[in-house]
Order: structure tokens, then sequence, then C-alpha cells
């Protein structure tokens, strides 16, 4: 589970010095205080003030929490501080504080604070009970206890994963109404919770601050106080950049390649485009399982249906451009018989043997005549003429069939339409999550004008 450590605000601890003189008389005050003071109090009382029918609790904590995302929960390890004032146990002595068992607790009348958010809460035990009980002289209580509480945490996941949450924790009274208890800040709501400095240590968001209060809520038995206090997270992008967003990318970029291919490579350009396709279908599966199961769509899932339909739109466009490629094995059939009837239709072309032997049409004739320079030059000259005319055929053919199926022009459109797209749509999509400003104020639900203290 990750962490983040919170502090408070240093606060008044009692000291005591060894060479007090209380000490050798602090067991027999003890002893005193339990039988005369704790034998008159009364448990299931409420404490009173002077000035006020009401009693006040002064809180503050100390925690640790940690963030769920799957459960829509957090985990707080909080050192649960409070604080109230009884007359009925006020005290003369050489001590001004007096340390108390922690299972005096249970003898004396304390406050009967639940968490309203909480879904499971544990009291640490090991080694012993981590309560702290103190009584000043003036009948001031403080009573501290460690607590581990999972507390549910409402999660809008519209722009995950570039997301913030307010968390909150809220506890109160669960018997007595807002006309016997109120529940007060010690140090007020700007310092009553304050972040350590080297106290953030979640892997996957960052803590934006955090913010206390107090709500009244109405129920049927009356109206309570409630404490509140929010965490505003942010989520870090940077996992799933690497996880989700890359390899989209990367596979668009991929499906694109296929409009460089020749238009007659049917399997290579199958392969990508099917290859591509079901890839795209992995990931999108694959994001999908580390959410819960929200009926909308996220910030995430319309990058991958963009990236998905740039991927399908690709295949389909080889599939058009497969379906207008003429097929060019007839054609260079038919090139092939022109080539040998143009062969047919060439005049008579002398070629000269080494034994004076000279083939006309196909027959052979043998010549006993003085070689003459000018039959020589006519005879090479039609030679050379017949060839010429020859290899301007095979030229053509061959250029006939370099260009009977040229590049198609939906593949020279799409070379440059899909990337131009895809790019715009990169712009505006991280150009709208991304300089978002955090929307805290709005995920903090507004009830009735809180009390002031």
């Amino acid at each position: 589970m990750t962490s983040v450590r919170i502090g408070v605000e240093n606060i008044n601890h009692f000291e005591r010095s060894p060479s007090h003189p209380f000490f050798p008389r602090a067991a027999s005050l003890c002893t005193d205080f339990q039988k005369n003071m704790l034998d008159q109090h009364q448990q299931r009382g409420r404490t009173t003030l002077p000035s006020s029918p009401e009693s006040w609790i002064a809180c503050w904590m100390d925690m640790t929490i940690g963030c769920g995302l799957v459960l829509e929960e957090y985990t707080v390890d909080v050192f649960f501080r409070q604080s109230w004032k009884d007359e009925r146990l006020k005290f003369k002595g050489p001590m001004r504080i007096l340390p108390l068992n922690n299972l005096l607790a249970s003898k004396i009348w304390t406050p009967d604070t639940f968490f309203h958010n909480g879904k499971k809460s544990v009291a640490h035990n090991m080694t012993t009970p981590n309560k702290l009980l103190r009584l000043v002289d003036n009948g001031t209580l403080l009573y501290t206890m460690r607590l581990t509480i999972n507390a549910e945490c409402p999660m809008h996941l519209e722009d995950f994963p570039m997301d913030t949450h307010a968390c909150p924790l809220k506890f109160g009274s669960y018997a007595y109404t807002r006309s016997e208890v109120v529940y007060v800040w010690t140090h007020g709501q700007k310092e009553s919770v304050v972040v350590a400095e080297d106290g953030s240590r979640l892997n996957q968001y960052d803590l934006l601050g955090q913010t206390v209060g107090m709500e009244i809520i109405q129920s049927n038995t009356g109206e309570y106080i409630i404490m509140t206090t929010h965490f505003h997270l942010k989520r870090k992008i940077g996992y799933f950049v690497i996880q989700t967003y890359l390899p989209c990318i990367m596979t668009v970029i991929l499906s694109q390649v296929s409009f460089w291919l020749n238009r007659e490579s049917v399997p290579a350009r199958t392969v990508f485009g099917v290859t591509t396709v079901l890839t795209m279908t992995t990931l999108s599966i694959s994001a999908r399982n580390s959410l819960p199961k929200v009926a909308y769509a996220t910030a995430m899932d319309w990058f991958i249906a963009v990236c998905y339909a740039f991927v399908f739109s690709a295949l389909i466009e080889f599939a058009t451009v497969n379906y207008f490629t003429k097929r060019s094995w007839p054609w260079d059939g038919r090139k092939a018989m022109e080539v040998q009837e143009l062969k047919k239709r060439e005049p008579v072309t002398l070629a000269k043997k080494t034994n004076n032997t000279y083939n006309i049409v196909g027959t052979t004739y043998t010549l006993n005549i003085t070689k003459d320079p000018s039959l020589a030059t006519i005879s090479k000259s039609a030679g050379t003429h017949a060839h010429t005319k020859l290899a301007k055929v095979e030229e053509k053919l061959l250029e006939s069939r370099k260009t009977y199926n040229s590049v198609s022009k939906v593949d020279k459109m799409s070379r440059i339409v899909f990337p131009v797209l895809f790019v715009i749509f990169n712009l505006v999509y991280w150009a709208t999550y991304v300089s978002r400003e955090p929307v805290i104020e709005g995920m903090i639900p507004q009830k009735k004008t809180p009390l002031k203290a």
C-alpha cells in the first residue's frame, strides 16, 4: 500500500522532570485519584462547562494514508487525538499533569466519536493498546489512540488518468446532537492537519494539499456536527504513458506503414492491418482491467477508441485499394504474344557466320565470292537495326509491366491525410487534458453553513 506521511504542528507535550518532588508520591496520588474521584464520576454522563451547557471536544490528527483505485477506498493510519474538559476531574497536587493508565478510559466519560465514511476500523493493540490518557489539574483530558481506517473515496474517472480526487475523512459524535456536543479543530482549519516535508510517498498520486472544515447533517434524531478532512490527490500519468499511450501511438504508426507498400503486396499489407487491429483490442482490454466497472467513458477510453478507428480505417483503406487493383498476369501473356508477332514481321535479317555463310530467312547459303566491304556494311546495319527494334519492344513490355498498376491515388492521399489527422488529434487531446486545472472546490460537497467555533 502506498502511503503519505502527514504530520501536525508541534503541540505542547506534557513534560516532567525526574527530580520532581511528586515522583515519590506518584503511586499514592494515582490510588487516591481512582478511589476518591473516579468512584464519584458518572461514566455515562457528559461534561459541561460553567459558561455553556455544551461539551466541547478539540481534535487534531497525525496520519498516514494510501489510496486504492479499484475499490474506490483509501487506508488511513491515524494517531487520533481528542481533548476535552471535565470539571468533575479537577484536582490539586504537586503535579500539574497526571498521566493515567489507558484502562481508566473505560471508567470516565469519553467522546463516542466514529468515522462516518469508514468501512472498517482497527485499533492497534501490539504490544499493548496504543492509547494515551493524560489529565490536567483543571480537568482537561488528552486522549490519543492509533487507528487504521478504511474509508470511502468517491472517484469521478471521466478524466482518467489525468484525474484529481478529494478523498474525505468524516467523523463526529454518534449519539450526541449539536446541542449537546460541539467539535472544534485545535489549531484552526489551516494548521490542524499539516503535511510533512518528506511525507509524500505515493507512487501513483501527488498530494496537492488538504482542507479541513465542519458540516452539519440532519437526521431523524437531530442535527449532528461532522468534522471533515479532504485530501486532494492528482494521479501521476507516467505509468499510463508507458503502458498504454505509447503502445497505442506506435500501433497507429505501424498501421500507416502499409500505405507505402506495393499495392500488389497483399500478404504483407494484410498482416499489417489484422495485427494492428488485434493489438489495439488487447491494449483496450488490458487498460479496462485496472479500472472500476464504470458505465461512462474515461479520457483513456476516448484515446484508445480514436486509435482503434485509425487502425481499422487503415485496414479498410487497403481493402479498397486492393479491390481496384488489376491483376497483371493475363496482360503479361498478351504482351508476350505481341512480341512474337513483331519478330515474325521483321524483314530478312542477314547474320554473318565465321565460314562465309549467311542465313536468309531460315535458309543458309554458302557464297564463294570475294569479300566486298560494302556488303559487310549493309549486313551489319541491317542486323543492328533489327536488334534495336527488338530491344525497344522488350523495353516497352517491361515499362508496361511497371506502370500498369501504378501507385494508387488512395494510397497517396492516405500517406498525408492519416498522419496529419493523427497529429492534430494528439495536439487537441493533450492540450485539453494536461493543461486542465484540477477541479477541487467543486469536488467537495457543500451542505449547510459550517458552524462557527
